[in-house]
């Protein structure tokens, strides 16, 4: 049995936790104002009154700049599919009804593929919410934690039960269902000469896809996975123990063939015992 466990702060832990809770109210603050809110006097700004106005002012004046370049990054696909302008007007108006509300823009953006689905003029394009979740999954992905391969934790799936052990996958994978192509749509905006006739005929013949992404390298990459696998993925996201994976399986999954796959592509992290 394990338990997590970790050092109780002292006087200077407490003094650094307040100051931290203090900074996190002011970024709060100031984000809040450049989308529009009073500024708070508890927040603690130094500058107040009319100065404090006219910086607002300024930095308001590029807050639609720095939003448009944030969500620019984070969902490439859904910019090429919409055009610029068209983009980043959607984001200029998301930004004021939904603020970042951290000083991280890169953590921004978590509401606006669902945001994107709620808008009627988008209506044409029922699709575009999934391609976000597409692209949204893969920024995640490349911002996630590094992590190595523990090639000889492979040793447990020998020597341990299969109900004691767990398949622990890289940070930042994720699995995705859509009633669309997504992974059709986002190969289309990937190359230098778009070729939409693979697009357009799944759009017509309304081609569900799985995806399963993944990192190589600091790039996160979309794999196009049948039904067996995206179940069966899930579940080792899910923290679920080998046999029960393995018993929730469909009948088409081949465990063998999925960890070469997941050697070879580097899905898996390591083979972890529950039995600590």
């Amino acid at each position: 049995m394990s338990a997590t466990r970790a050092a109780r702060p002292g006087a200077e832990g407490a003094y650094e936790g307040g100051a931290l809770a203090r900074e996190a109210l002011r970024q709060r603050a100031l984000l809040a104002a450049l989308a529009g809110a009073r500024l708070d006097p508890a927040a603690g700004i130094a500058q107040t009154g009319a100065r404090a106005a006219n910086g607002l002012a300024t930095y308001r004046a590029n807050a639609s700049m720095v939003a448009e370049r944030a969500l620019g990054a984070a969902f490439p696909t859904v910019r090429a599919m919409i055009g610029g302008a068209d983009f980043d007007h959607l984001v200029r108006r998301h930004w004021r009804i939904d603020p970042p509300a951290r000083g991280d823009l890169g953590e921004w953006g978590e509401s606006f593929p669902a945001w994107l689905d709620s808008q009627p003029e988008l209506a044409e394009w029922p699709y575009l919410g999934d391609c976000a979740r597409l692209d949204l999954a893969l920024h995640r992905c490349e911002r996630a934690a590094d992590a190595e391969f523990d090639a000889a934790s492979l040793d447990l799936l020998q020597s341990s039960a299969p109900d004691r052990l767990q398949l622990q996958l890289m940070p930042g994978t994720s699995v995705l269902a859509s009633d669309w192509p997504i992974a059709t749509i986002h190969a289309a905006h990937r190359v230098p000469e778009l070729d939409f006739a693979p697009v357009r005929a799944a759009l017509a013949a309304r081609t569900g896809e799985r995806v399963l992404v993944s990192r190589s390298g600091w790039r996160g990459i979309v794999h196009s996975v049948d039904e067996a696998t995206y179940a069966w993925t899930g579940d080792l996201l899910d923290g679920v123990d080998l046999d029960t994976a393995l018993s929730q399986a469909r009948g088409d999954f081949d465990f063998t063939a999925w960890l070469a796959a997941a050697l070879r592509l580097g899905w898996l992290h390591r083979v972890a015992s529950l039995d600590g």
